[in-house]
């Protein structure tokens, strides 16, 4: 009986089951999905293949159940880098995992929670020891929790749209981090539908409306992108000497499926 209860303690030891199976920083189950069923359209934005993720949802679901297993302890012995890597693709794949509850039955994300509801107000999953929805993830841990003052988060989490930023066909990792965010930012002010000089006007999206309060200099922020957001050497000399009048482009809801 002692040798027989000495194996099952060696076998739940191994497998992971006696103590919490260690986290896995470079989010392989999410990644795979993302190469799978998101691509690249023009190299600024992205196309979701919901209907192929829908097909595929059991390896999404494991993925945000390994998710929601992480307790506070061990997300505040991570890293930073590791941390807000875990927010952001805990963030995107619930997004993903949202739009499939309704599915293929929406042409927005905003049409989630009626009339009267806010898509980023459901509360549908748990994360970090409590019940949370979207905005939770995105204003309170990430923006409210004063850790990370990282304004390319807005180039990160995304909404499931045609207006947001593009969700990138990878898993965020924390070595890569800063890498990604930076190549991300380059790709959407890259995006001439979205963000773009012309006429002395500079047009950029209204998430630099909504949360200028977190950039620290927007007007430099443009001018070391002229690059992407103007065509000619002088229209990007106006760009990098602010020599424009800003202007915001209208939002664009509509749903980023591949079909």
């Amino acid at each position: 009986m002692r040798a027989a209860r000495f194996v099952i303690v060696l076998f739940l030891l191994g497998s992971g089951l006696a103590q919490g199976a260690e986290f896995d920083h470079r989010h392989t189950a999410w990644q795979a999905l993302l190469q799978k069923h998101v691509s690249w359209v023009g190299g600024a934005a992205t196309q979701v293949d919901y209907a192929a993720v829908q097909a595929d949802r059991a390896a999404l679901d494991g993925y945000t159940a390994s998710l929601q297993q992480v307790t506070r302890v061990e997300f505040d012995a991570w890293s930073q880098a590791q941390q807000l890597a875990f927010l952001i693709n805990a963030y995107n794949a619930f997004t993903v995992q949202l739009i499939l509850t309704k599915y293929p039955a929406l042409d927005s994300i905003k049409q989630i929670g009626g009339w009267f509801g806010n898509p980023w107000k459901q509360t549908f999953f748990s994360l970090l020891g409590e019940r949370r929805h979207l905005d939770a993830v995105e204003h309170e841990l990430i923006r409210g929790s004063g850790r990370y003052n990282e304004p390319r988060i807005h180039v990160a989490v995304v909404c499931a749209s045609i207006g947001c930023p593009a969700l990138r066909p990878e898993a965020f990792v924390a070595e890569s981090l800063d890498a990604q965010l930076t190549d991300s930012m380059r790709r959407f002010l890259a995006d001439r539908s979205r963000n773009h000089y012309k006429n002395g006007v500079l047009r950029v999206s209204k998430i630099f409306d909504w949360y200028s309060g977190d950039f620290p200099d927007l007007a430099a922020l443009f001018a070391a992108h002229a690059e992407q957001l103007a065509g000619s050497s002088i229209e990007r000399q106006r760009v990098r000497t602010g020599a424009y009048k800003l202007a915001y482009s209208d939002y664009d809801w509509s749903l980023n499926d591949r079909r």
